[in-house]
């Protein structure tokens, strides 16, 4: 019988990851690969996914604007040219600046909203095409806490719109093509170390906020996404979809 463990082994599989470059896209890419998948980075600093690809077995790079059309094309034409196939996709390439409603640009507003959530659509489409003919893949689209819930004392009108979106979307993708072999689901973190939130991270109060706020009473470590990561992306989840899995220390649930 197969052990249970073995279930969340990717060997033979292939997985696009978005926004690898740093932060959660880097450590995502390391997981896949550890578990055995090749993994096909996706980023706009060549120099850096370049870099990483080198230290993973049979990784490639593919230099990415996700907003950009072509840029999509060439990364899904690229992984299925090169390694016949795509099984998994981490839509996990974002943006987000805390400014007030009131004063945040609509173009601003727009310019998330294009990278948080169409360009995960534009992606999820592109690869979906080639999941639906194979009659199997799974998809995982990095929300946030802050797709769940707002939060008001940092203001993130753009970003939780974006997250809001994408959590939907992932609802609503999971039941077009479930009968067809593609599972859709959300990783929805709360605040985690990464290049985007390294102000937050330097900063005591927000630490001591971030802390009083979370029932556990402390920030996660980097390495506490990794399972539900794995869980999502393997077979492990095989009767999962539509989901959004909140990793947050219950940051949500009060």
């Amino acid at each position: 019988m197969e052990s249970a463990l073995d279930r969340f082994r990717l060997d033979g599989r292939v997985a696009i990851v978005t926004g690898a470059s740093a932060g959660l896209g880097d450590r995502f890419a390391r997981v896949l690969a550890g578990a055995g998948a090749t993994v096909v980075l996706a980023a706009r600093r060549a120099d850096l996914i370049e870099a990483l690809a080198a230290e993973l077995p049979s990784a490639a790079a593919v230099t990415c604007d996700v907003t950009n059309d072509a840029d999509l094309d060439r990364l899904v034409a690229t992984t299925v040219n090169r390694f016949s196939r795509v099984d998994i996709l981490v839509n996990n390439a974002g943006a987000g600046t805390p400014i007030p409603a009131e004063d945040e640009p609509v173009a601003r507003f727009r310019e998330v909203i294009e990278v948080n959530l169409v360009a995960a659509f534009g992606l999820s489409q592109r690869v979906g095409r080639h999941m639906l003919d194979a009659r199997r893949g799974s998809i995982v689209n990095v929300a946030s806490v802050l797709g769940v819930v707002g939060v008001g004392q940092m203001p993130f009108a753009s970003y939780t719109a974006s997250k809001g979106g994408l959590v939907n979307l992932t609802r609503e993708l999971a039941a077009q093509w479930a009968r067809r072999g593609v599972r859709v689901n959300a990783l929805a973190p709360s605040w985690f170390e990464t290049e985007m939130t390294a102000d937050m991270f330097a900063d005591t109060r927000s630490i001591d906020w971030l802390r009083r706020k979370t029932p556990m009473g402390r920030v996660p470590a980097n390495d506490e996404l990794d399972g539900p990561l794995l869980f999502l992306a393997s077979d492990a989840s095989s009767f999962v979809t539509g989901q959004v899995l909140v990793v947050d220390g219950g940051y949500t649930a009060v």
